[in-house]
């Protein structure tokens, strides 16, 4: 077998002491089952501050907004609505999230209610004084509507734009596109409607500001974007208008992957395995998006960028550092000199080290004869642990049975394989090389599933079992947990015995 090629992760305080105790999370596993996932709250909450500490260096003001549809968590959410109110409020992408927010603790005037809408959605949004970032004159009318049928108060809204735009021939005669087609947002130029709408709407709606959510890590094309924000703003004020934030949404990435040489190791070697000139490193030549043409490589790989050196609230200092292409000044500079508030939605990045996800394995047998490879069967489907839904490669971390267990060993080249009785059903298309090979009841702890990877797939499909979720954390010297649905920041653990 060739040299391993490890995709390490990335794994820092707390999350790094809990892979540490693997007689503790094997007790987890046995008393709840597996697939379980396993969450950090006091993570969550040091995440909040270090982009607050962002703010504080640009000396901005504003409130970052948790974009809920990353996790379904009680206990995440409940640490979040203890922050400061002024700094820390919750996105909400549909009705029950909304109420689920509700329920954990955040008011009316921490919610940002974002998404598709329908009517109950508007309206309990309305009802509770959240703020509501529309996408389309369409959805401001139907809003405005809701709002004088039911004598509501006004809502503050943002409105979401797309298909940033920059002048490119003499006296504006040429267009350039600078940011991608997207299905949310009004495109820049096809908002005289919408401010037509807003100052019809005055006496239903407060128009709060403006928003962009660009599905890219481009840093230069999210700038750009925030400078059209900023201009549009002006000619928001030249009409009588009144905006005083823009909203950034989110996209601030993670970094998985802990080592840069490994990614490039293996991101090379996938090009080289596509092309045939090294042994296959995928289940039955999965390219990842890259194809073999003629002894060309074709295609771009669908791959989320693992290793980040710069990513979360060190992604966003660099976007506010960044020179504005037209105005010539920093997107901080240009928000403090216009006295606008900003706004940003982070998910993936807000539940960096928030958490695991732990399988347990039930068979280890040979992929092929005389190969060197393995099937490892999970007790998890793909569904449970969706990084690679997502494009994210990385390795998981595996946890040894009982005390008599060695981790001595040659290291093995497995395919992780699910519960489900389907072909398909592969946790990870990749060979993954783990230090040695794995035995039925050892466990396989998946890191930094927190953001979209836990519970975002999730499903009942063969009645297989759903992962539970518990929250735990460290007091002295030991862990303490209980299920995800009885934290509470103001106890200790929820008051549960763990």
């Amino acid at each position: 077998m060739d040299a391993p090629l490890y995709l390490r992760p990335r794994v820092e305080p707390p999350l790094a002491e809990l892979l540490t105790d693997g007689p503790f999370l094997h007790s987890l596993v046995d008393a709840l089952g597996s697939p379980l996932n396993v969450l950090l709250p006091e993570a969550v909450a040091a995440n909040a501050a270090r982009f607050r500490a962002v703010y504080r260096r640009h000396h901005l003001t504003g409130r970052l907004y948790f974009a809920h549809k990353a996790n379904r968590s009680t206990a995440l959410l409940r640490r979040l609505a203890a922050q400061d109110p002024d700094a820390v409020g919750v996105d909400v992408a549909s009705t029950e999230e909304l109420r689920h927010a509700l329920g954990c603790g955040f008011t009316g005037d921490r919610i940002l209610a974002t998404g598709p809408k329908d009517a109950a959605f508007l309206w309990l949004a309305a009802r509770v004084g959240a703020t509501v970032s529309l996408d389309s004159p369409g959805e401001l009318e139907r809003l405005s509507g809701l709002v004088r049928a039911h004598g509501l108060g006004r809502v503050a809204v943002l409105v979401r734009l797309s298909g940033f735009e920059h002048a490119t021939g003499h006296g504006g005669a040429g267009t350039r596109l600078l940011s991608r087609r997207s299905r949310f947002g009004t495109p820049v130029r096809d908002t005289e409607g919408l401010l037509s709408a807003l100052e019809r709407t005055t006496d239903a709606v407060e128009f709060a500001g403006a928003a962009y959510h660009l599905d890219t890590t481009g840093v230069e094309e999210k700038a750009r974007a925030l400078e059209q924000c900023v201009l549009f703003m002006d000619a928001c004020r030249a009409r009588g208008l009144a905006p005083r934030a823009v909203d950034i949404g989110g996209g601030f990435g993670v970094g998985y992957v802990a080592e840069a040489e490994d990614w490039e190791r293996w991101t090379t070697a996938l090009t080289e395995a596509v092309l045939g000139v090294r042994p296959p490193l995928t289940w039955r030549g999965h390219g990842y998006g890259l194809r073999n043409e003629g002894g060309t490589v074709r295609g771009a790989a669908a791959l989320y960028p693992a290793y980040r050196p710069t990513a979360g609230p060190g992604y966003l200092d660099e976007l506010l550092s960044l020179p504005a292409p037209v105005l010539g000044r920093r997107p901080a500079t240009l928000l403090l000199e216009h006295l606008h508030d900003l706004y940003i939605e982070p998910g993936r990045s807000l539940v960096d080290q928030c958490g695991l996800t732990l399988a347990r394995v039930l068979d280890v047998r040979p992929a092929d004869t005389g190969s060197g490879q393995y099937l490892v069967h999970l007790a998890m489907n793909a569904g449970d642990m969706s990084l690679e839904e997502h494009g994210v490669l990385v390795d998981p971390v595996l946890l040894s049975r009982g005390e008599a267990a060695s981790d001595d060993g040659e290291p093995a080249g497995v395919y992780l394989t699910g519960n489900l009785c389907l072909e398909g059903d592969l946790i990870t298309r990749r060979l993954v090389f783990l230090p040695r090979l794995p035995r039925a009841g050892d466990l396989l702890a998946f890191a930094n599933t927190a953001g979209y990877a836990m519970d975002f797939h999730a499903h009942h499909a063969q009645r297989q079992p759903v992962a539970r979720t518990v929250a735990v954390e460290r007091r002295g010297d030991s862990w303490h947990w209980c299920p995800d649905e009885d934290y509470w920041p103001i106890l200790p653990m929820g008051g549960a015995v763990g």
